[in-house]
């Protein structure tokens, strides 16, 4: 009967033989070892992603959802037929905004648009800037804090006034060590009073480090990007009014004021934070899978030394597995030790794996914004692959070890 003593046999017999063939046994365990790397490696980088998009998301506030003309995300293969079909959707408009901000459930409804525009003061000039239009109350959800300055008011908003909130990137590049407040920073052309300066939340993308300019969206759409169709509603609802039915009110007027029928489907998307951390995780969980892919070449590589290096150990142990056999020891026996031998085998190089993954990961974190972390998941996924790969491609070595006959055994040299 196969017990606990004949798989601890097995598994010092493995540790004595990584000890005598230092050589051969490090060139079983690396290709092992690469594999499982790269598995705590993606599998630490893809969650310190998903926990920092979770973040960004949170600086939000969990209940705030989005309306877009059209969304789509992850990876779509498309024969090209229904390229850019989502054109004939009607772009969202101010005036459905403005109805949707007076919905007893929904507390602001804010603008959001983009464009990229060169700025310039005095001789000191940027090609290429991000510039936002939004509604007054974008600070709400941005998270962040304006300092020095302020953000645009009501009255500026409605007035078009040529007012801009710059980042803290841009605040340094264009004016240095100047205080840019009262400045003007010509935007494609048009001069604007710098009346504040935005400093954003870190985040993993590294948002604070890109180029921004925030204006009111009325003076956006008027000196900026006229006649645009990109905008977006940040729709916060109410304290205490439930996420679902401010979605819904959403839902039906929009469906009101464009016509639509009970049969036909939206011609908008109503996006929660629910639902882009969903699509998110597929689209990383994808990744995570084409790596896997590629670690088991690595395992692939540890499997065939297994092979090599405990067929070697079969010829080597000839004599001794004939000994065992004539003492008894049945060939499930013999098989069962063999497969701990290579199992233990592939399970140090997974070891090692899971321990260079590990520093990596916290190279990561200590040098990037990336909050990187090893999940448990990556490391029961590291132990298993490892073990698998030594029970798979030891069993060949194992069964011809447990097949030997008893009697040529004994007879060899």
């Amino acid at each position: 009967m196969i017990n606990i003593r004949t798989a601890t046999e097995g598994v010092g017999i493995a540790l004595d033989a990584l000890r005598s063939n230092r050589v051969r046994a490090f060139l079983t365990i690396l290709g092992v070892a690469i594999g499982v790397m790269v598995v705590m490696t993606m599998g630490s980088m893809i969650a310190g992603i998903n926990n920092g998009v979770s973040d960004i998301f949170a600086q939000l506030g969990p209940r705030t959802f989005f309306v877009f003309r059209h969304f789509q995300a992850g990876i779509q293969i498309s024969d090209g037929s229904e390229e850019r079909w989502w054109l004939r959707k009607p772009p969202l408009a101010i005036a459905e905004a403005q109805r949707l901000e007076a919905l007893p459930t929904v507390e602001h409804v804010i603008l959001d648009e983009w464009a990229g525009r060169p700025v310039e003061w005095g001789s000191r000039s940027i090609n290429s800037v991000g510039i936002n239009g939004r509604g007054v109350a974008w600070p709400a959800v941005s998270g962040g804090d304006m300092f020095p300055g302020r953000s645009f008011t009501d009255l500026e908003y409605h007035a078009n006034r040529r007012v801009v909130v710059i980042n803290a990137k841009l605040a340094s590049d264009i004016y240095g060590g100047l205080d840019p407040i009262g400045k003007t920073l010509q935007i494609g052309g048009v001069p604007f009073n710098v009346i504040g300066v935005f400093n954003p939340p870190p985040d993993i993308f590294g948002d604070g480090n890109q180029l921004r300019a925030f204006v009111p969206h009325s003076t956006f759409k008027k000196y900026v990007r006229t006649g645009g169709t990109g905008l977006t509603f940040l729709v916060l609802p109410i304290d205490d009014i439930p996420v679902n039915d401010a979605i819904d009110d959403v839902i039906g007027t929009l469906r009101s004021m464009r016509k639509l029928r009970p049969a036909e489907q939206n011609t908008f998307d109503i996006i929660t934070q629910d639902k882009f951390l969903e699509t998110w995780n597929q689209m990383t969980g994808l990744f995570f899978v084409v790596m896997l892919a590629l670690s088991s070449v690595g395992l692939m590589v540890g499997g065939v030394g297994v092979v090599a290096v405990m067929m070697i150990s079969v010829t080597e142990r000839t004599r001794e597995i004939g000994v065992r056999m004539a003492l008894g020891a049945q060939r499930r026996e013999i098989l069962w030790q063999f497969l701990v031998e290579a199992a233990t085998l592939t399970l140090v190089g997974g070891l090692v794996g899971m321990a260079a993954g590990a520093g990596i990961t916290q190279l990561v974190k200590a040098l990037t914004p990336l909050p990187a972390e090893v999940p448990l998941m990556s490391v029961v996924a590291a132990i298993a692959m490892s073990i698998f790969t030594g029970v798979v491609f030891g069993l060949y070595p194992a069964a011809k070890a447990s097949k030997l006959d008893p009697v040529e055994a004994l007879r060899y040299e």
